[in-house]
């Protein structure tokens, strides 16, 4: 299961009475973390986790501490240092160099649920929200937390939690973006690695291909819908104003080209073209337009030059290229071993 908090929420909400539940979240880091601020976990009574707050070497430690929380049903501050010799984390095994804390708040019906239930109503709908946590002065503290809708889109960079600190209060203050949607035109054999890897990153992913013989179910299990629709029928579907990103890979002069035409005026983070230049160059003029028009920049060919062949590596390299570009970033080497 993906990590994002949409899916953590998917799976607390129908059982949220069942059980007593703690929300884990990443309220401030020092030095090395693998997550930052703004990271959740589920906790529960029965032992379930869902989510990760650590590269899982604190989450055994976190949850014992959560049903601390369940008995006290007050807010929690936890501090692991692994900076700090004498310090749990070196039983646990940490070892990143720095300072993680952690805050664990009860959520049941008296606290509103921590206004999760609006949260999750509202990333399902893909409306950003501000979601505002107390952390408390002393070690415990009263559970509180607030919302509010935002304008701003999941590729802000501004996206990064932070505190907000006054004289009397500290607040973690994160802007939550629903999972990134990606369009898949053409359901052939090479899109099947495409989108089971999408959907393993939890990304809503939809299947257009107007071909009997493609796109079937059994083939595309994780895909969030599959749809028979001609690119003209898809132009007018209203859920087509939230995909964040397309890839065009029917194989299909004419599908590609159509769906081009579906898609231009389209606000698109990422929209990439199966295939090499010179079939790139015809799709166009069968499309009637210049990549000019677009109003997205047309990545082909497609993905990210790690020597790609197969169905599996071609996948990987064009989903790294979009999410490089959904979230910003510029994909180069973190430790310059390319280079």
């Amino acid at each position: 299961m993906s990590n994002h908090i949409v899916h953590l929420l998917n799976v607390w909400y129908p059982i949220r009475d069942q059980y007593q539940w703690v929300l884990g979240s990443v309220y401030a880091t020092q030095g090395s973390s693998y997550r930052k601020a703004g990271s959740y976990m589920l906790f529960n009574d029965v032992g379930q986790k869902y989510g990760l707050l650590s590269g899982g070497c604190l989450e055994a430690d976190l949850h014992n501490k959560a049903r601390q929380v369940m008995l006290e049903n007050r807010a929690l501050t936890v501090q692991y240092d692994t900076s700090d010799e004498d310090d749990i984390n070196f039983t646990l095994g940490l070892g990143c160099g720095g300072v993680v804390d952690i805050l664990l708040q009860p959520i049941n019906s008296a606290n509103h649920y921590l206004q999760l239930i609006d949260v999750w109503g509202l990333l399902k709908a893909r409306v950003a929200v501000e979601y505002r946590q107390k952390i408390p002065i002393d070690k415990w503290g009263e559970a509180t937390s607030t919302f509010s809708q935002q304008p701003k889109s999941l590729n802000s960079k501004s996206n990064k939690a932070y505190l907000e600190q006054t004289s009397q209060e500290s607040w973690l203050v994160s802007t939550i973006s629903s999972n990134p949607h990606l369009l898949v035109i053409g359901g052939g054999i090479d899109a099947r690695p495409l989108v089971a890897i999408a959907a393993e990153l939890g990304w809503e992913v939809t299947v257009v291909d107007p071909r009997p013989a493609n796109a079937r179910l059994e083939h595309f299990p994780l895909a969030s819908q599959i749809k028979k629709y001609s690119m003209s029928e898809l132009a007018e579907q209203p859920w087509l104003l939230h995909v964040n990103a397309a890839v065009i890979m029917s194989h299909s002069i004419d599908i590609d080209a159509d769906a081009l035409v579906a898609l231009a005026k389209q606000k698109l983070d990422y929209c990439a073209l199966l295939g090499p230049k010179h079939r790139q160059q015809q799709v166009l003029e069968k499309a009637k337009i210049t990549k000019k028009t677009l109003s997205f920049k047309l990545a082909g060919p497609a993905g990210l030059d790690i020597g790609a062949e197969l169905p599996e590596s071609i996948a990987l390299a064009i989903l790294a290229e979009c999410h490089a570009k959904i979230f910003k970033r510029n994909a180069h080497s973190l430790s310059n071993v390319l280079n």
